[in-house]
C-alpha cells in the first residue's frame, strides 16, 4: 500500500494533473472514477498503472480485479491520500496512468469535427462526447490554441469519447491537408450564417465551431467554403460552443438519415 505522498507514482499522477507541456513530455495522461477507467479496459486502451484505495464500490473492486487478471499493475493507496490526488468532490477511489495513444485517423473521411480556439474544458469535453456518441464524426482535429483534449477536466466531461474517438492536434497546414485530401467542404458555425436546416450537409464536410467568446480564428475563416448557423429566437444572442456544436453535428446525422 502507498502510504507516503512522495512515493514516484503520486508525483507522476500530480505532474499529469497539471500543464499539457507534462502530459506531451511524460507520454501520458489521466482517468479518474470508475466510468473512465471502465471505458478505457474496455477498449483495451495501454494503461501504466491504477491507484485505488479500501473505500472503492463493489462495481471499482471488480473493475480492478479484471485490470490485475490482465496484468495492469494496480497498487492500493490510503483513502486520504486518494482524496489528496482527486481533482472531484466525492472521489470513487479510482484513477488510471494511461499511455498516449491516437486512434488512426481513417482513410476515407466524410465527416470530421474541428473545435477552433476552444479553450473551457467544459466545452471541448461536450463536443467530443457528441461527436462520439451520436453524430458520426470520423475525427476531430484540434487546431493551435483550442485546449488540451487529454487534460483531466475534459476527459471528465467527455464521458469516454476519448477511447472511441481519434482526436489529432495538428497544425492549420496538416488540417487542410487532410481536408484536400478527403474532399471535405469545410463549413464554418457562426451566429450570422444560413441556417443549418436550409443547408445541404449530407455532403462530405468538416464542421468548425469556434470559441464563443471570440470566435473562429483567422485561420479558420480562410478555409471555410461557407458560414452556418443555429436558428434562433427569444433574444437570445448565442449558444454556448459545446450545445452550437452538438445542435449542427446532430442536424448533420438527421439530415443524413433522412436521405437513406
Amino acid at each position: 500500500m502507498i502510504t507516503s505522498p512522495y512515493n514516484p507514482k503520486l508525483k507522476l499522477v500530480r505532474a499529469l494533473q497539471g500543464r499539457a507541456k507534462e502530459r506531451r513530455e511524460t507520454g501520458a495522461f489521466l482517468a479518474e472514477g470508475v466510468r473512465l477507467v471502465e471505458e478505457a479496459a474496455n477498449t483495451n486502451w495501454p494503461f501504466r498503472f491504477v491507484l485505488y484505495d479500501e473505500l472503492l464500490s463493489e462495481r471499482g473492486s471488480l473493475l480492478v480485479e479484471n485490470l490485475m487478471s490482465r496484468g495492469v499493475e494496480c497498487e492500493m493507496v490510503l483513502s486520504s491520500v486518494m482524496k489528496s490526488l482527486s481533482e472531484t468532490e466525492s472521489p470513487q477511489g479510482v484513477l488510471a496512468v494511461l499511455n498516449e495513444f491516437h486512434i488512426p485517423i481513417p482513410d476515407s473521411l466524410d465527416f470530421i469535427l474541428i473545435p477552433d480556439k476552444i479553450r473551457d474544458p467544459g466545452n471541448l469535453g461536450t463536443l467530443l462526447r457528441t461527436a462520439a456518441a451520436a453524430s458520426g464524426v470520423q475525427a476531430v482535429l484540434l487546431p493551435p490554441e483550442t485546449t488540451d483534449a487529454f487534460a483531466p477536466k475534459v476527459l471528465r466531461s467527455g464521458m469516454g469519447a476519448h477511447f472511441r474517438l481519434p482526436i489529432h492536434s495538428m497544425t492549420w497546414d496538416e488540417i487542410n491537408q487532410v481536408i484536400k485530401s478527403a474532399g471535405l467542404h469545410v463549413f464554418l458555425a457562426n451566429m450570422d450564417g444560413q441556417s443549418c436546416w436550409e443547408t445541404d450537409l449530407c455532403q462530405p464536410l468538416a464542421l468548425i465551431i469556434g470559441s464563443e467568446a471570440e470566435g473562429a480564428s483567422e485561420s479558420a475563416k480562410q478555409l471555410a467554403n461557407q458560414i452556418i448557423s443555429v436558428p434562433m429566437s427569444g433574444g437570445i444572442e448565442s449558444l454556448n460552443a459545446g450545445v452550437a456544436g452538438s445542435v449542427l453535428m446532430l442536424e448533420v446525422v438527421r439530415q443524413r438519415w433522412e436521405s437513406i
